[in-house]
C-alpha cells in the first residue's frame, strides 16, 4: 500500500524511482557454466562502454539464465529505496555499486581469457553468487517486495526482463562472485561476505 507521500508526489507529478538490488546464490557444480554467460555480458557491457540498450539486453540474458537454472538455486536477498529525487536515485546506485564491486572476487578480470587446456585444470566452485542491480521509473510490485522465496523471486526476475522492454531502467549492474572460472567462493566466504542471503 503507497504511503501518504507517495500519494502526495504523485499527485504533484514527481517521478518515482525505485533503485533495488537482488541477490542470488546457486550451489553445485553444475550451476558454474553461468559464469560463462555473465563473463560474456560483462565483456559486451566493457566493449560498449557501458551502452543502455547492451546492458539492457545483457541483463534479460542474465535474468533468462538465471530463470533456467532455477533448480541449483539456494539462497537470496534483495534490498532497495523509493526515491523522489534523481540525484539522490544516482548516489544510491553508486553506492551499492561500490558496495558489490567489493565483495568477495565480484570483479572480473577480462583481460586474459581462458585457453582450452586451463579449462582442464581449473578447479570448480560450488557456489555463485550473482547480484542484479538496476534503477527503475514508476512501480513493480513483484519487484518491490521479499524476493526470498522462490515463486517471488521468478517472478521478480521475469519483472526485470519486462522493465528492459518497457525502457524504464535508468541504470543497471551486474556482479558476480567468484567472476571467473578457477576461483573459488567457499562456504565460510559465502556467509562473511553475503549476510544478506536468506535460505529458500
Amino acid at each position: 500500500m503507497a504511503s501518504w507521500r507517495d500519494r502526495l508526489n504523485k499527485f504533484s507529478g514527481k517521478t518515482r524511482f525505485v533503485v533495488t538490488r537482488i541477490f542470488i546464490h546457486l550451489g553445485g557444480q553444475e550451476a558454474t557454466p553461468i559464469l560463462g554467460v555473465l563473463n560474456r555480458v560483462a565483456r559486451e557491457a566493457i566493449e560498449t562502454d557501458g551502452d543502455m540498450e547492451v546492458l539492457g539486453e545483457g541483463l534479460v540474458r542474465v535474468c533468462e539464465t538465471l530463470l533456467q537454472m532455477n533448480t541449483y538455486w539456494q539462497s537470496a536477498g534483495n534490498e532497495g529505496e523509493v526515491f523522489w529525487n534523481e540525484g539522490q536515485a544516482g548516489d544510491y546506485v553508486n553506492e551499492l555499486y561500490t558496495d558489490s564491486s567489493q565483495r568477495y572476487m565480484s570483479e572480473p578480470s577480462l583481460s586474459e581469457p581462458l585457453t582450452e587446456n586451463d579449462s582442464l585444470t581449473l578447479p570448480i566452485t560450488s557456489n555463485v553468487v550473482v547480484m542484479l542491480g538496476v534503477a527503475f521509473e514508476g512501480e513493480s510490485p513483484d519487484i518491490e517486495t521479499n524476493l526470498a522465496d522462490i515463486e517471488a523471486l521468478q517472478y521478480g526476475l521475469k519483472a526485470l526482463i519486462n522493465l528492459h522492454y518497457q525502457e524504464r531502467l535508468r541504470a543497471i549492474q551486474i556482479h558476480f562472485s567468484p567472476a571467473q572460472l578457477g576461483e573459488e567462493l567457499t562456504n565460510d566466504q559465502l556467509l562473511a561476505h553475503f549476510p544478506e542471503l536468506i535460505p529458500l
